[in-house]
């Protein structure tokens, strides 16, 4: 790989570190802690994250335990949870707050399958923008007289395999996390 392509080789990476975020976000059929990264509470004025302010622990296969460590954010996580797109009502003990996880249904797996399939298209159009920024970069250099014809040609077909590359690395994720959603 040259290293005109490699800096853009590592966007590419970074984009599906942001997709594979975004998949661990969607709940399968287990709790997982992983639903919570994007929940923030405010705490002294400022919106923090959840598990900045509290420990969480999976009692079991099923229930996620919040247990803030200052005992005054209780009333503002179980609002900060309420308010999300979790659809989950937590419940709170004075102590410590529970969240358990329904059974999927068949329609709200069909549903998660279709918001799993957009973060892919969208980090599939986020890693095309990057190809076509690398490609208008070697075109700029081309014009500069920085690089020859045929050593844009060679970037270009470069970069293109290392986009099929990636977007095929990004499918594959896309299927294995549906089939894990569709497992009942």
């Amino acid at each position: 790989m040259s290293p005109e392509t490699k800096a853009y080789d590592q966007k590419m990476l970074k984009t599906i570190d942001v997709v594979k975020a975004n998949f661990a976000s969607v709940r399968a059929g287990r709790a997982n802690a992983g639903v919570l990264d994007r929940i923030s509470v405010e705490y002294y004025g400022t919106p923090t994250p959840l598990n900045q302010v509290a420990a969480i622990s999976s009692p079991d296969p099923r229930t996620l335990m919040i247990q803030p460590w200052d005992g005054t954010l209780l009333k503002a996580i179980e609002k900060a949870i309420q308010t999300s797109d979790l659809g989950i009502n937590p419940q709170n003990d004075g102590r410590v707050i529970r969240l358990s996880f329904p059974q999927l249904t068949e329609e709200r797996r069909k549903e998660l399958t279709k918001q799993v399939r957009k973060y892919g298209e969208e980090g599939k159009v986020a890693l095309r923008n990057i190809r076509r920024d690398a490609m208008d970069d070697f075109k700029k250099k081309k014009k500069a007289s920085e690089i020859t014809e045929d050593d844009q040609k060679e970037l270009e077909k470069e970069l293109q395999d290392l986009t099929d590359k990636r977007c095929k690395d990004i499918d594959e994720l896309t299927v294995k996390k549906e089939q894990e959603l569709m497992a009942v």
